[in-house]
């Protein structure tokens, strides 16, 4: 949802000849994973956006180098990002991460034992990861400022398609954890944590910067 939410905002503001959509199938959830390629395929030419697609064995890259699912599928997509944007001279690349995302990384990032860095939270730009150059490629957060619930607003009102991944569910992984067991927690002691949580991440950033 957060994807083509952020796909459909940019499509309506810039038009289809000022963006293109890169999309990794993780083969991580069989016939689902290729249910929303094919999702992201139909909607991306029938508005005539230039699509990328790419395909990861996720599981014996995290197997072989000894790292998280996660962790894995991270370092992928920013590898191929990177790489996209060396070829095809893109200057950007946006995802979709959003005002729970930002509130989740502080979390896991005190739970770890972070600096000022660590509690600062995601920047809404930022150098991509693996960009390299004497130019880094920007990593654009355009959605940072939106909660969850303004997200669904947009895409229910505007009509805009999406798939639901069905691991978002399971607690297996550590920001599902967060999500589903400790903010229900957090919003017991305050409705509106997720604003309070972002709004002191821009006092730490402050902070750091000094």
């Amino acid at each position: 949802m957060d994807s083509m939410c952020m796909a459909d905002l940019f499509y309506e503001t810039f038009g289809a000849d000022a963006m293109a959509i890169a999309h990794c199938n993780f083969n991580l959830r069989g016939e689902e994973s290729d249910a929303d390629e094919a999702m992201v395929k139909a909607w991306a030419q029938e508005r005539k956006i230039r699509l990328h697609t790419v395909s990861f064995d996720t599981v014996e890259y995290a197997s072989s180098n000894g790292i998280s699912i996660e962790m894995a599928a991270r370092e992928l997509r920013y590898a191929w990002f990177a790489g996209l944007c060396k070829k095809c001279g893109y200057q950007a690349v946006a995802v979709a991460h959003h005002a729970e995302d930002n509130a989740e990384t502080l979390l896991l990032n005190l739970v770890r034992g972070t600096g000022l860095k660590g509690i600062a939270g995601m920047k809404a730009v930022s150098p991509m990861p693996c960009s390299g150059g004497p130019v880094p490629v920007a990593l654009m957060r355009p959605l940072l400022s939106l909660t969850r619930k303004q997200i669904e607003g947009y895409v229910l009102q505007a009509k805009v398609p999406y798939r639901t991944d069905s691991t978002n569910a399971s607690v297996e992984y550590r920001r599902n954890r967060v999500r589903h067991e400790v903010f229900p927690v957090l919003s017991k002691l305050n409705p509106s944590f997720v604003g309070t949580l972002n709004r002191e991440m821009t006092y730490f950033s402050d902070a750091g910067q000094i």
